[in-house]
């Protein structure tokens, strides 16, 4: 069966939450999300591989598709791997809407556009190395 609670459970997000920046952590990841609407929010989390399975995300955020927005940068980062979850909130209601069996019937994606079998992309998957600047385009599908 499909994970669904848990990725409505850690995506549902009303508001970017703060996070503290660590001294001497310089890296960064820009996102930027292909949608196939313009209304509603992309509802993302970044995570390291000891959170991706179900722990709180290193950073998080909401963009506002409907503003026109498509992109975030969470700078301070340590360089590593991380993996990111998002979905497309399409009608703005601020969670990851789901039919009786648990289904996703919002559209959702992870980093490196990758899909997973019965349930949310593996971290083997969806991870990938930050040093520096980094950028990675994803696929709301």
């Amino acid at each position: 069966m499909f994970r669904a609670a848990t990725l409505i459970a850690v995506l549902t997000l009303s508001a970017a939450p703060a996070f503290a920046i660590e001294p001497g952590a310089d890296a960064s990841v820009s996102l930027t999300f292909e949608t196939g609407s313009d209304t509603g929010a992309v509802m993302v989390a970044l995570y390291d591989e000891a959170t991706y399975d179900g722990g709180q995300p290193v950073r998080a955020a909401r963009i506002d598709v409907a503003g026109g927005e498509r992109s975030v940068t969470f700078d301070g980062l340590p360089d590593g791997d991380y993996g990111v979850k998002a979905f497309h909130d399409v009608n703005g209601n601020g969670r990851m809407d789901t039919n009786p069996f648990g289904m996703p019937t919002e559209p959702f994606a992870f980093s490196n556009n990758a899909v997973g079998n019965m349930g949310p992309a593996s971290w083997d998957r969806a991870h990938f190395a930050v040093t520096g600047e980094t950028a990675q385009t994803i696929s709301i599908r």
